[in-house]
């Protein structure tokens, strides 16, 4: 089978998957929305938005605003738009359209409209079967590969040939991937880890130091087990770098959007403040939410998300919060 690759979305992330396939592919199709950004990156080699210090050859990028046609030139479909704009992006989608296409998921959230992982939202609202779906999850920040700074991606599907493809399209000199069968593991983890970067930038603003961040990762990977496990149970390394690494490069890096989202509440921000300011998408902001409905069902002891939840949701003082969550951690 030809493989075509095509992305879907225009941030960072996007931006930094298209400089990796593009090492490897003779060429892309690529869906941004925005006409005057494609005019924009055709005219001066790069994103006009994000991660413009990286130059592209534009002759192996066939730019489009129409997701059909992504879609119809593609075998397989890269996703990297926000969560939270996931279903409208895909409301002019059908079914059959999607019939035979490969999606892999780099969106690490939950579509809020159905409380779903991307994987089960493709599979429940357009039936691609599960086989056709896969996940690209970190440890990895997009400005780090833009810098080609050594990296590392797992690429998870329950179809371990369509995992071995992207991942050798993606690895090159700076890019190091491995393959994984835990769809759901993966891509709940790399939900999580959002969650808990906001209660360690949450920390950090109220003036907790290195030590209390370590006890607070140290607990978040347990917290994290604890849901993966009951979510979908099957053995899996909680340690490997798909599920720890991804919850460490998260909660401790100056890239991290969603620990400086955090930072910013923790100084006292109001969430709609925080969120203009930084005027780039959080995903743990939705995802905490998400989480705390899903677990609804389940029961399960997570006190840092629940903690996250109630000072975003509710608008329980951090501080206080914080302090509660720190008399029993361990």
């Amino acid at each position: 089978m030809k493989v075509t690759i095509g992305i879907v979305g225009s941030g960072s992330w996007a931006t930094a998957l298209a400089k990796l396939f593009l090492n490897n592919c003779n060429g892309i199709n690529w869906f941004i929305r925005n006409e005057t950004d494609i005019n924009a990156f055709k005219e001066f080699g790069n994103n006009p938005k994000y991660l413009s210090s990286v130059d592209f050859n534009t002759s192996k990028i066939q730019f489009t605003s129409s997701l059909k046609e992504c879609i119809e030139n593609s075998t397989i479909l890269i996703l990297a738009v926000p969560s939270a704009f996931l279903n409208n992006t895909l409301k002019e989608v059908t079914a059959s359209s999607l019939k035979d296409k490969i999606f892999f998921s780099a969106i690490k959230g939950i579509v809020p409209e159905h409380n779903l992982i991307v994987g089960e939202y493709l599979n429940t609202v357009y039936h691609v079967p599960f086989e056709n779906i896969g996940v690209i999850t970190g440890p990895c920040h997009a400005e780090e590969v833009a810098l080609e700074k050594l990296s590392y991606l797992t690429i998870a599907s329950q179809n371990l040939t369509n995992a071995k493809t992207v991942s050798e399209l993606l690895n090159c000199r700076y890019l190091r991937s491995s393959v994984s069968d835990d769809i759901y593991g993966t891509e709940y983890s790399a939900v999580l880890k959002n969650v808990i970067a906001v209660a360690g930038g949450i920390c950090h603003g109220l003036g907790y130091g290195d030590n209390f961040l370590a006890v607070l990762v140290s607990n978040a990977i347990q917290e994290i087990k604890r849901f993966v496990d009951a979510v979908h149970p099957i053995n899996r390394d909680i340690n490997a770098s798909a599920y720890l690494g991804d919850l460490l490069v998260t909660a401790y890096s100056q890239f991290s959007r969603n620990r400086t989202f955090g930072t910013m509440i923790g100084k006292g921000y109001s969430v709609k403040n925080a969120q203009l300011e930084m005027n780039m998408i959080a995903e743990g902001y939705y995802a905490v939410k998400c989480v705390y409905e899903i677990n609804t069902s389940y029961n399960i002891n997570m006190p840092i998300t629940s903690a996250v939840y109630n000072i975003i949701y509710i608008n329980k003082d951090a501080r206080s919060e914080m302090e509660n969550l720190s008399k029993i951690l361990s």
